[in-house]
């Protein structure tokens, strides 16, 4: 199944600004050792800050989290869907 969605990280020095995070996650019924991350249900996921790819992964990572923000939308994203 695939889930689309945006996430709004709060800014570090303003937290009245947020960093729109937008995600694109395949995430399956069962976990998979093979192609899921961390073993779990994602296989496929996308985050992008504007219009600009910072984390990648596609049965294995293309892009790492690449700042703050991805990392902390990442997070978000494997405790909703792995």
């Amino acid at each position: 199944m695939w889930s689309e969605g945006v996430i709004g990280i709060p800014g570090a020095k303003d937290k009245e600004k947020y960093t729109k995070c937008h995600y694109w996650v395949k995430h399956h019924d069962e976990p998979s050792e093979t192609y899921g991350i961390n073993g779990g249900r994602i296989s496929k996921l996308m985050i992008k800050i504007d219009d600009e790819t910072v984390c990648n992964y596609d049965k294995g990572w293309d892009i790492h989290p690449t700042c703050n923000e991805a990392e902390m939308a990442l997070c978000i994203l494997l405790e909703n869907y792995n």
